[in-house]
C-alpha cells in the first residue's frame, strides 16, 4: 500500500469509526488493527490531528488514536507495549510535527496533543529528544495563550518524571516562568495558573527530598524563589471566587503551602499569620455552604471538572485545608497555632462529619457501601472520613486539650440541634449523629483522660439524656444506628438500666423489620457490649445483663446472615460479631452448635475465594471447636466436606490449601486427646495430599497443618501407625523432606523451618537417624535458597538448636562438607551473619540474636577452634569518587574480612544500635532546616547526630512488648517459648556490658568500626 493510499485508508477508517452505523464502526475497528502496525500510521495520525482545515471530529479522534498509539507502540519498555515498536524515522517525524499542536485553539485537540507529547517525553527526553525542553520553554514564553496552556500541561506531566540529576538544571529555568504565569491572573486562565502551581509543588517536593542529603542544593534552588512564591500563594488564598479564582485554584495553592510548611518551616514562619486567616475563613465559609448545599439539600458543588478529569469543587478544598492542618500539627514550630484554635476547629470538624443527603440515599439503597465506607479501615474517602482522620490526628497530638475541646464542641452542637429541632428543621438529627460519631471515634483517648482526671466530661449524662433519649424516640434510622454504636463504645459509663436499654435496643435493631442502617449498626454495637461484659466474673451482676440476651443476639445474627448471604461485606461484619457472641459464655454456646455450624460451613464453602470471609469462618470454627460440647458435632459436620476436598483429583480454586488451614485450626483448638476423626481420618489425608503435591500453597498449608498435630499432641502422632506399620512421626519426616527437596520450588520451604524445629523439640528422642537426614536436607535447601523468608526459615532450625543442643549442632555442621570446600558450619555461619541484619519478626529476631550471643560466649569461653578459625565478611568498603550505575555493575562489592566471633559481636552491637534509634526521640527540626550561611552548618549538624547524643536509659529500655509484631506473633508455638517474652534490649545491654568488661575484649576492639565503638561508649555512659 503506497503512502498516499495508506493515508487515504486511514481517513476512511476514522470516518468509519465516526459512523452512526454499528456495522460500519465494527469494520473500521478491525481496519485500525491492520493499519496500526504500519510504519507511517503514527505519522499520518499526527498530520490529521494538526490539519487546520480538517473536520473537527476527525481531528479529535485522530488525536485520541495517536495518544493510544504512543502508549502501546512507542517504547518496548512500556508495560502496555504491543509490537511493533515505532520506527526511528517515524518517531523523528512525529517529534518534529507534534509541538505545533500546542498552539492549537481547539482545547480538546490541544490537550490531547499535550498528553501525547508528555507520553513521548517520558521515554525520549532528554536522551533522544534534547530539544524538547527548549521547545516547551519557548512556548511558555510565547505571546500566545494557547501555546502557554499547552506547554504548562506538558510540563505538569513531565515534572513528575524528572530525576535528581535533572532537577538542578531544569528547576531554575522553569520556576521563574511558572511564577510569572501564576501571577498574571488577567492574562491566563484559572486552570493554567492552577497547573503552574502544581508544577511548583512537584518541583518543591522533589527539591526538598533531595535536600535531605544535600542541603546546599535545597538552598540554591529554593531560596531565590521562596519569598516571591510564598507572597503570591498567600495573596491568592485571599481572592474570592471570581474570574481569577475558584476552589480548584485555592486547593492547589493550599497543597503548595502544605509542602512548604512541612519542609521549610523556619522560612514559612513569617507567613503563617497571613496564611491562617484566609485558611480559617475558607474553612468556615465552606462549612456553611457544605452544610446548606451538600449535607441538607443533596446538591453538589463538585460538578465542575477540568479537562484532566480533576474535580474542582469545594470538597477538594476542604481536603486540602485538613491536610494543611495535619502539616501544622506535625511541625513542632506550628503545632502551637493549631492548639490555640482547637475549640473552634473541633466545632467545625464535627460539623463536617455530618452525613450528606447523597450518602443517606446511597447507603439506604446499598447496604454494602454503608458497611464498607463506615468501616474504620475503609479505603473510601469523603469529607466525613477526612474529618475523622483529622480528629484522630489532633487527639494523638493534644490529648487533654482535644478532649476538652471536643466536649465543648459536642455540647454546643447538641444545644444548636435542640433549637433546630424545636423550629421543625428536619436535619437536626445529622448533628446528633455527627457528635456521637466524633465521641465514639475518640473513645480511647477520652477514656484515658477521664481516668487520669484531666478532663471533666459527663459521658454518663450524655448517654442517658442525649443518646438514650434519641434511641427511645422515632428518629432517623442512621441516628438510631449511631445511638447503638456509641452506646457500645462507652458501656463502662452506663448504669445497669441503661445497659439493658442499649442491649434490648441492639437485639431489636437486628430484626428483619428494621431498616438496613439500624441492623448493620446493631451488629457493630454487639462487639463493644460483649467485649465489655464477657470479661466480668460469672457472678458479676452486669454480666448477667448480657447472658439472657445471647440467644436473641445469635438468632438475629444468623437471620441476618441468611438475609445478606449475597453480600460479602455485610457477612464479614456478621461473622466477626457472631464469633464474639459465641465466646461470651461457654454454657450458652454449648447449645448453639446445631444453629451456627451449618451456616458457617455453608458461608465458608460459598465464599472460599474470599480471604476475609474464610478467616472469619475459621474464627467461628475455633470458638466451637474449643467448646467440648460443640467440638464433636462440629467435626461430624466439617470433616466430610474437608476430606472430600483433600481427596479430590483436582484442586479447584485453591480449596485444598484452605481445607488444610481449617484442619490446622481445628487441631489447635480441639480438646485433647484429639478425636478419631482428626487422627484416623484427617491426619492421613493431610499427609497424603501434602506429600503428593508440588503446589506451593498446598505444601505450605500442609506443612503448617502437620506442625499443628505435632505441636498439640506429639504422643498421638508418635503412636499413630498406618496399615504398613509406618508411624505418624515417620510420615511427617517424609513430608518435611519433601518440602526440603532441593530441586523443588524454593517457596515450598517458607515455613519448613518451623516444622523441623517443632519435630526436634517435641519428638527429638524418637527421630534417631532421621535427625541427621533432616538437618542435611535443611542444609541442602539452604544452599539453593535466595529469598530472605526462606533463608531465615532454614537458618532458624540451626538457631533453635544452638539454644537446645549447641555441642551437637556444632559437631554435626563441622563434620559435614559445605558447598565451597569448607565445612557446613562455615557455610551456615557465613549465610547467617550476612542475613541477620535483614531478619524480620520480633520472635525470630530474638531467637537469632540470642543464639548468636550464645555462640560468641561459647567461642570465647572454650576457645572452640571450629568457630575461631572461621573468617567472614566484616564491613563493606566504599571507594572514593562518584559511583555510576555502570561502575557499580563492573566492580563487585568489596568487604573486609574479620574473624567470625568478631562479626558476631559487631552484629550484636548493630542490633542494640537499631533499638536505640527506634527509642530515642530525635528532634529533627534542626536537621531539616537550612537557615544560615556557609557549609560549616552542615558539618556541625552531622557532628551532632543522634549517635553522639546522651542516651536516656529509660527510653532505651522501653518495654519489649511495645515492639512486638502483631502479625508475626499469632503463632501459638512461638508464644510458648520463653524467648518470646524476653526483653531483648535489656538482654543485649547486659550481655554487651559484661562482655566488654572481659579481658578477651581487647582482641575484639580492633575489629569494631567507629560507629560500633561509639555505640559501646554511649551504652557505657548510660549505665
Amino acid at each position: 500500500m503506497g503512502d498516499s493510499s495508506l493515508r487515504s485508508a486511514l481517513c476512511d477508517t476514522i470516518s468509519g469509526l465516526l459512523s452512526p452505523n454499528q456495522l460500519v464502526r465494527n469494520q473500521a475497528e478491525e481496519q485500525v488493527k491492520a493499519l496500526e502496525v504500519t510504519d507511517e500510521y503514527g505519522v499520518y495520525l499526527t498530520e490529521l490531528t494538526l490539519e487546520p482545515t480538517g473536520q473537527l471530529a476527525v481531528r479529535q479522534l485522530a488525536a485520541v488514536m495517536l495518544k493510544q498509539y504512543i502508549d502501546v507502540h512507542w517504547s518496548s519498555e512500556s508495560d502496555k507495549f504491543r509490537a511493533p515498536e515505532t520506527p526511528q524515522s517515524a518517531k523523528q517525524a512525529i517529534r518534529n510535527m507534534l509541538p505545533l499542536g500546542l498552539k492549537e485553539s481547539i482545547s480538546k485537540v490541544r490537550n490531547t496533543v499535550a498528553f501525547s507529547l508528555a507520553g513521548i517525553a517520558h521515554w525520549d527526553w532528554p536522551d533522544h529528544w534534547p530539544q524538547l525542553f527548549d521547545v516547551l520553554m519557548e512556548a511558555m514564553r510565547a505571546d500566545n495563550e494557547f501555546a502557554v496552556q499547552g506547554a504548562v500541561r506538558v510540563l505538569k506531566e513531565l515534572a513528575r518524571d524528572l530525576t535528581d540529576s535533572q532537577i538542578p538544571t531544569v528547576a531554575p529555568v522553569i520556576l521563574p516562568d511558572i511564577y510569572r504565569i501564576f501571577c498574571e491572573s488577567e492574562k491566563f486562565t484559572i486552570r493554567t495558573r492552577a497547573r503552574a502551581v502544581e508544577i511548583f509543588t512537584t518541583l518543591t517536593s522533589m527539591i526538598c527530598t533531595m535536600g535531605e542529603v544535600n542541603k546546599s542544593l535545597q538552598k540554591s534552588l529554593l531560596n531565590p524563589v521562596l519569598t516571591t512564591f510564598s507572597e503570591a500563594l498567600v495573596a491568592a488564598l485571599c481572592v474570592p471566587d471570581s474570574h481569577t479564582s475558584d476552589p480548584g485554584l485555592r486547593t492547589e495553592v493550599l497543597k503548595a503551602l502544605t509542602v512548604l510548611v512541612k519542609n521549610v518551616p523556619k522560612q514559612m514562619a513569617v507567613w503563617l499569620p497571613q496564611i491562617l486567616p484566609p485558611v480559617w475563613s475558607t474553612l468556615t465559609t465552606s462549612a456553611e455552604k457544605y452544610v446548606r448545599e451538600v449535607v441538607n439539600e443533596g446538591g453538589e458543588d463538585d460538578d465542575v471538572v477540568d479537562s484532566d478529569g480533576e474535580v474542582l469543587g469545594f470538597e477538594n478544598l476542604v481536603f486540602a485545608i485538613f491536610e494543611f492542618v495535619h502539616a501544622l500539627v506535625e511541625t513542632n514550630k506550628f503545632k502551637g497555632a493549631v492548639k490555640a484554635g482547637l475549640s473552634e476547629l473541633m466545632y467545625y470538624i464535627v460539623l463536617y462529619m455530618q452525613i450528606t443527603e447523597e450518602q443517606c440515599q446511597k447507603w439506604s439503597d446499598n447496604p454494602d457501601s454503608f458497611v464498607e465506607e463506615e468501616d474504620e479501615d475503609t479505603f473510601a474517602y469523603s469529607v466525613r472520613i477526612s474529618s475523622q482522620d483529622l480528629l484522630m490526628a489532633l487527639c494523638e497530638e493534644f490529648e487533654v486539650e482535644c478532649c476538652s475541646s471536643l466536649a465543648g464542641a459536642i455540647t454546643k452542637h447538641v444545644t444548636e440541634a435542640s433549637v433546630a429541632r424545636s423550629q421543625g428543621r428536619e436535619e437536626w438529627w445529622k448533628v446528633h449523629e455527627a457528635a456521637m460519631l466524633a465521641l465514639g471515634s475518640a473513645q480511647e483517648v477520652i477514656e484515658s483522660q477521664i481516668k487520669e482526671g484531666n478532663v471533666q466530661f459527663d459521658i454518663s449524662s450524655f448517654m442517658t439524656n442525649v443518646v438514650l433519649g434519641d434511641l427511645n424516640s422515632p428518629v432517623h434510622p442512621f441516628l438510631l444506628g449511631r445511638c447503638l454504636w456509641v452506646g457500645s463504645k462507652f458501656p463502662s459509663h452506663l448504669q445497669h438500666q441503661a445497659i439493658t436499654s442499649f442491649l434490648e435496643g441492639t437485639v431489636r435493631g437486628l430484626q428483619q423489620d428494621q431498616p438496613h442502617p439500624v441492623r448493620i449498626s446493631g451488629v457493630r454495637a454487639i462487639w463493644g457490649f460483649c467485649n465489655h461484659l464477657r470479661i466480668k466474673p460469672d457472678n458479676d451482676s452486669s454480666r448477667q445483663l448480657l447472658v439472657p440476651l445471647l440467644p436473641a443476639l445469635v438468632d438475629g445474627l444468623v437471620a441476618m446472615a441468611t438475609n445478606f448471604s449475597h453480600s460479602s461485606e455485610i457477612l464479614g461484619l456478621i461473622l466477626e460479631n457472631l464469633a464474639v457472641v459465641l465466646a461470651c459464655d461457654p454454657k450458652f454456646t454449648a447449645g448453639q452448635e446445631a444453629k451456627v455450624s451449618p451456616l458457617a460451613i455453608a458461608i465458608f464453602l460459598k465464599y472460599n475465594s474470599d480471604p476475609v470471609i474464610t478467616s472469619l469462618s475459621q474464627d467461628i470454627f475455633k470458638v466451637l471447636s474449643s467448646n467440648p460440647a460443640c467440638s464433636g458435632p462440629l467435626q461430624d459436620r466439617l470433616v466430610p466436606p474437608l476430606i472430600s476436598i483433600l481427596n479430590a483429583s483436582e484442586d479447584k480454586n485453591g480449596l485444598k490449601g484452605l481445607a488444610l488451614d481449617v484442619l490446622s485450626s481445628l487441631v489447635r483448638s480441639a480438646p485433647l486427646p484429639l478425636s478419631d476423626q482428626l487422627m484416623l481420618t484427617m491426619f492421613p489425608a493431610a499427609i497424603q495430599v501434602t506429600i503428593t503435591t508440588d503446589d506451593n500453597t498446598v505444601l505450605q498449608a500442609g506443612g503448617e497443618c502437620l506442625r499443628s498435630y505435632i505441636a498439640v499432641s506429639p504422643d498421638q502422632v508418635a503412636v499413630f501407625t498406618d496399615n504398613q506399620g509406618k508411624s505418624g512421626v515417620v510420615h511427617i519426616i517424609a513430608v518435611a523432606e519433601h518440602l526440603l527437596n532441593p530441586v523443588g520450588s524454593e517457596f515450598s520451604a517458607t515455613f519448613v523451618g518451623r516444622l523441623v524445629t517443632t519435630l526436634i523439640q517435641k519428638v527429638g528422642s524418637r527421630l534417631g537417624e532421621h535427625l541427621d537426614l533432616l538437618l542435611k536436607a535443611v542444609l541442602s535447601k539452604l544452599q539453593g535458597a535466595k529469598t530472605l523468608s526462606v533463608v531465615q526459615s532454614l537458618i532458624m532450625v540451626y538457631a533453635q538448636l544452638v539454644h537446645s543442643q549447641m555441642d551437637a549442632v556444632l559437631q554435626f555442621l563441622s563434620n559435614v562438607p559445605g558447598p565451597t570446600g569448607n565445612s557446613a558450619l562455615h557455610f551456615v555461619m557465613s549465610e547467617w551473619v550476612s542475613k541477620q541484619p535483614n531478619f524480620y519478626g520480633s520472635y525470630e529476631s530474638k531467637v537469632s540474636t540470642t543464639a548468636l550471643a550464645k555462640l560468641l560466649q561459647h567461642g570465647v569461653n572454650s576457645n572452640d577452634t571450629r568457630l575461631t578459625e572461621i573468617t567472614v565478611k566484616g564491613d563493606q568498603v566504599f571507594s572514593e569518587g562518584r559511583s555510576t550505575r555502570s561502575s557499580r555493575q563492573n566492580k563487585p562489592e568489596q568487604w573486609t574480612e574479620v574473624p567470625l566471633l568478631a562479626k558476631l559481636l559487631k552484629l550484636l552491637i548493630n542490633e542494640i544500635q537499631n533499638l536505640m534509634e527506634e527509642n530515642v526521640d530525635v528532634d529533627d527540626e534542626s536537621d531539616d532546616e537550612w537557615e544560615g550561611d556557609g557549609s560549616q552548618d552542615s558539618d556541625d549538624e552531622l557532628n551532632t547526630s543522634s549517635s553522639n547524643k546522651g542516651i536516656d536509659l529509660s527510653k532505651l529500655l522501653a518495654p519489649a512488648e511495645d515492639y512486638l509484631d502483631d502479625v508475626e506473633e499469632e503463632d501459638l508455638d512461638c508464644k510458648a517459648d520463653p524467648v518470646y517474652s524476653l526483653d531483648i534490649k535489656q538482654y543485649l545491654l547486659t550481655f554487651l556490658m559484661e562482655f566488654t568488661a572481659q579481658p578477651c575484649f581487647a582482641h575484639f576492639a580492633p575489629h569494631l568500626n567507629p560507629a560500633e565503638q561509639q555505640t559501646l561508649r554511649n551504652l557505657q555512659s548510660a549505665v
